[in-house]
């Protein structure tokens, strides 16, 4: 097709205007999280099976820098002191109660009516927040059927107030051409997966997005070009402007404050690990059934997920380590239980890129049914380096909490409970690679 003059300058000036209200639209978005529903999909998945069985554990989250960006540094403390008691007073609406109710989980409701009512009254525990060498020491103590909300929006309002600290001072031409790498990243992304149509993907990138405004326009551009591969988004508010389907099941936190409740010996704290299988199924049985595999490594995982569970379980979330070693693991499990990996669905979600998509897909493709969690390259991915931030449950009922995972700098807990754990989870570090954090 020719384009004229006429033309070309009519798109370089749709492309400015576009460019011009993402801008203005990110200046207004004060504070940066405006619904409770700005949060990933597991938040509450977790937070009904919480509510049900352990509300009054007492927990404790707190936030991590795994990078070495000396955030306190950069970040002004009462900016962040401003956003987290804005969380604070934030509760669902009548609407959004409302869009909660038509979820659906095995042909029924997903949310029933009694965790609806609990959330449409609450109330987010307070925070403690203080600076220490270039960091953040946030911690967020609590009823766990309280505190659990905090990470995915605490992630969100760091990464946002993060960036709006380095663009502070972006001119107009710099600020063009940052979301034209945005916007040609993305279109390349696009038209690339349009080539390899079996990919199916999920929205994953809440946590670390570059901001909500981004957030918003990528996964709006996502489901005008690529609806047949875009399988939902773990963000509820976007499913729910967009309406597309809420995607997420559960995380590392279940795993990791269980011991606390379970925790009278070293036998008991190793059945805990089977215990969230065990309970998730009983409240969500298959469509929500993805368990979360590396929490205290996948070795142990597979070793203690049974024959019956592997049968009935849709499949695998993959969250640290080599997904293409994962994915050979994954399908040995199978084969050795007699169960057909094919029909099993693997989801890698660590630092996916769009090279990495490809290269499992074609490794895996008619082996087993991959999915891609795909987050922080898919709404960061402006030319700006991104954060490696997390929120983890550091404490419950009292004790330490540990995370061993697939990727050894992702440890987390003190010395000594990590060397219990090790022992407890026969987790040896030789077996996985250490691989710098990057998202």
């Amino acid at each position: 097709m020719v384009i004229n003059t006429l033309t070309r300058n009519k798109m370089i000036r749709q492309k400015k205007q576009e460019v011009k209200g993402i801008q203005e639209f990110e200046e207004q978005q004060n504070p940066v999280i405006t619904s409770f529903l700005d949060l990933d999909h597991y938040k509450l998945t977790m937070g009904q099976f919480v509510f049900r069985r352990y509300p009054d554990v007492p927990v404790k989250y707190a936030f991590k820098n795994r990078t070495n960006v000396k955030l306190a540094d950069i970040v002004d403390e009462k900016d962040l002191r401003k956003e987290l008691d804005a969380v604070l007073d934030l509760q669902p609406t009548a609407r959004e109660l409302d869009y909660l109710r038509t979820l659906k989980n095995n042909g029924n409701r997903l949310f029933g009516e009694d965790y609806l009512q609990f959330l449409e009254n609450i109330k987010l525990p307070g925070y403690s927040l203080k600076a220490k060498d270039g960091n953040f020491q946030i911690e967020f103590p609590g009823k766990w059927a309280e505190a659990i909300y905090w990470e995915t929006l605490t992630l969100s309002i760091m990464n946002e107030l993060y960036y709006r600290v380095l663009t502070r001072n972006f001119d107009k031409e710099q600020i063009n051409d940052l979301y034209k790498t945005g916007r040609q990243n993305l279109n390349t992304k696009i038209e690339t997966l349009k080539q390899i149509p079996d990919i199916r993907f999920l929205e994953f990138g809440t946590r670390r997005r570059f901001s909500k405004a981004w957030q918003d326009y990528v996964v709006k551009t996502l489901k005008q070009e690529n609806s047949q591969q875009l399988t939902g988004t773990s963000n509820v508010y976007l499913a729910m402007k967009y309406q597309l389907e809420p995607r997420g099941t559960m995380a590392h936190e279940l795993f990791m404050i269980m011991p606390g409740i379970m925790h009278k010996n070293d036998e008991e704290i190793r059945a805990s690990h089977n215990q969230v299988l065990t309970g998730w199924w009983d409240e969500y049985g298959y469509d929500l059934s993805i368990a979360l595999t590396d929490t205290y490594g996948s070795d142990f995982f597979f070793k203690d997920m049974t024959k019956e569970q592997a049968v009935k379980w849709k499949g695998l979330r993959q969250d640290s380590g080599n997904p293409e070693l994962f994915g050979n693991k994954q399908i040995e499990f199978y084969e050795a239980k007699g169960i057909d990996p094919r029909k099993k669905l693997l989801v890698p979600s660590d630092g996916l890129c769009l090279e990495t998509i490809i290269n499992v897909q074609n490794k895996f493709r008619g082996k087993i049914i991959p999915v891609y969690g795909w987050g922080t390259n898919l709404t960061n991915d402006l030319g700006l380096d991104s954060l490696s931030i997390v929120v983890k449950a550091a404490e419950a009922n009292g004790y330490g909490t540990v995370k061993l995972s697939d990727n050894p700098a992702k440890a987390m807990g003190s010395k000594e409970d990590i060397a219990r754990f090790m022992r407890i989870f026969e987790y040896d570090p030789s077996k996985y690679e250490y691989v710098r954090c990057r998202y």
